[in-house]
């Protein structure tokens, strides 16, 4: 690609993968122009600020990023402390958007609602390889415009769509119409949303990370605000999954996590009910009945869904992809991800070429390249931009030479309602050892994320 001729590369969000994209890009001599739908750069982990990840900063930092940040002075944070969502936001994610070099090709407030070849629909292949992309944007003025780019890295992630609470992947009956009695995936219990929660019979919804680290915090509301009741839902038989521990859970911080949840069920701090897949929500005036596929009913005032997340691929409608048919990520990388068979710790490391579509020089990477797989690691996000870029740079050798270093445990959990690298625990004495991820919980999201979920790009 040569970069004196070609249109500029959209980058499609403006988290961590994002940013370090673009951080690549111009590294290599490429335009990059990002958009971001927030407000900001790191506008989906201003969600779940209040999260701290698994994974130290060292897991954290993209190096073509510190390399940018690095000229101006900035001061890297401890590499073996674990951050929350906020410390990623304001001491990494917002002084890298406001370097003159990223930011004056930041443009926020800048939803994506589709992506083509200029000229021709999905159905066309003459000269389609040589015809640059047409991203369509719904911009803060209040205008859409057409931007015409040479190539698109797709780094916007999953946060905003997340899984239905119904069973067989659709939302359950009447669950859009509770939509006001649905929080968002990581609620700030303590903090920001207390009084959503405090006093208020709260339902959650999951059996990952996400999940265990929203009921401990509903426990330590609930010893302030006596009135509060927690009830639990998992599809499961048994919450096992989540308890971890012994032969179920390599890693000590995580058996911590279930540990702890273990003993607030065993407590009755926790109303816990199993086998219950969802099929319906009704609504009250103040209250919804949620019904299992079994005829069980629990009533409730508020539900948390920590159900993970999904890919957005309605912008991507006129492009010619190969998705996986059970994860949705590319084709070749579905079966490395499954996570039927895989945590983030046993996926290889990939780039350019596993990434790749037939709509040339496209690219989904980050959160939103795993698809459902709720296994991401943000280290992983930022080899994958590093592999791309180079090979939309025509350094094919380095695109195709691909590593990854992992947490010196080399496995993270997956959690199916968020990411790996979602903040997964609420402390210090629980988050060491482990990966991050957030739900949003990441490795380099928050845990519940992940991950985030979170997805964070």
């Amino acid at each position: 690609m040569d970069s004196a001729k070609s249109p500029p590369v959209a980058v499609i969000g403006a988290g961590p993968v994002g940013l370090a994209a673009a951080a690549h890009l111009l590294e290599r001599g490429l335009e990059p122009m990002v958009f971001e739908a927030g407000p900001t750069a790191g506008a989906a982990i201003e969600q779940w600020r209040h999260v701290r990840l698994f994974s130290p900063w060292r897991f954290n930092l993209d190096a073509a990023a510190l390399r940018l940040l690095e000229t101006t002075g900035w001061e890297s944070p401890r590499p073996t402390a674990l951050p929350y969502g906020w410390e990623l936001i304001d001491n990494y994610l917002a002084p890298l958007a406001a370097m003159p070099q990223i930011a004056s090709r930041l443009q926020a407030g800048a939803r994506v609602t589709a992506i083509t070849r200029q000229g021709l629909d999905k159905t066309h292949i003459r000269n389609r390889d040589t015809t640059p992309f047409t991203v369509r944007v719904e911009h803060s003025d209040g205008e859409t415009r057409d931007h015409t780019v040479s190539a698109v890295i797709d780094a916007s992630g999953t946060w905003s769509r997340r899984n239905p609470l119904g069973t067989s992947g659709l939302p359950a009956i009447g669950e859009d119409t509770a939509a006001d009695r649905i929080s968002a995936p990581l609620p700030d219990v303590a903090g920001r949303d207390r009084a959503a929660f405090a006093g208020r019979r709260v339902l959650v919804v999951g059996a990952g990370h996400s999940a265990a680290n929203t009921l401990i915090s509903l426990t330590d509301l609930a010893k302030e605000e006596p009135d509060t009741r927690i009830l639990w839902v998992v599809r499961g038989a048994s919450a096992a999954k989540v308890y971890g521990g012994g032969d179920l859970d390599g890693l000590p911080a995580r058996g911590q996590l279930g540990g702890r949840v273990r003993r607030l069920v065993e407590a009755g701090k926790i109303e816990l009910h199993t086998s219950f897949g969802i099929s319906s929500i009704k609504s009250l005036d103040s209250s919804v009945i949620v019904g299992a596929v079994d005829g069980r009913t629990i009533d409730a005032d508020v539900i948390v869904p920590c159900t993970g997340f999904r890919p957005d691929l309605d912008i991507l409608s006129e492009l010619r992809l190969t998705l996986d048919p059970a994860v949705e990520a590319p084709i070749e990388l579905g079966p490395l991800i499954d996570p039927e068979f895989h945590s983030c710790g046993t996926v290889p490391p990939h780039g350019a070429k596993l990434l790749a579509h037939p709509d040339k020089d496209f690219y989904i990477v980050g959160m939103k390249s795993y698809g459902r797989a709720p296994t991401f690691l943000l280290a992983t996000g930022y080899e994958q931009v590093r592999s791309v870029v180079a090979a939309l740079a025509g350094d094919h050798e380095a695109a195709d030479t691909v590593q990854l270093e992992l947490p010196e445990t080399g496995v993270c959990s997956t959690d199916a309602g968020t990411g790996c690298d979602v903040p997964a625990q609420p402390g210090p004495a629980e988050t060491s050892g482990c990966c991050t991820t957030p739900e949003p919980v990441l490795v380099g999201f928050p845990t519940g994320l992940a991950h985030g979920r979170s997805g964070i790009n």
